[in-house]
């Protein structure tokens, strides 16, 4: 799996989401690669504990304590916001902040031109 064809970059070029999942231990990075498999490939996690839509048009992908956050964009596209491990029942609002910081950005860069893929 190729997170980075899907997550958010910087202007920079860095991702956090991405480096979170570099940094993942082997058997935590394949349970999220198997969650975004599943994802990818009907376009919904139909598990509501898995997959969990946070309000805003944002979703949490759940794989163990990990948690990436997302947005769907034109329709099918799955962009990865950012990344957290889950500490509490509830998701920090810091963490769902952030996912629409980078989803502003990114659309404003998109309709500017100047987000490459």
């Amino acid at each position: 799996m190729n997170l980075q064809s899907n997550g958010i970059f910087t202007h920079k070029g860095k991702s956090e989401s991405l480096s979170y999942f570099e940094d993942l231990p082997i058997s935590r990075k394949r349970k999220v690669a198997y969650m975004f498999e599943v994802l990818g490939d009907s376009g919904k996690i139909f598990n509501k504990e898995k997959f969990r839509n946070e309000g805003d048009q944002i979703y949490a992908i759940k794989a163990s304590e990990d948690r990436f956050l997302c947005f769907f964009f034109d329709g099918a596209k799955i962009i990865v916001t950012n990344a957290y491990t889950k500490k509490s029942a509830k998701m920090p609002p810091r963490e769902k902040e952030k996912a629409l910081k980078a989803k502003q950005d990114y659309n404003n860069r998109v309709k500017q031109g100047t987000y490459y893929e």
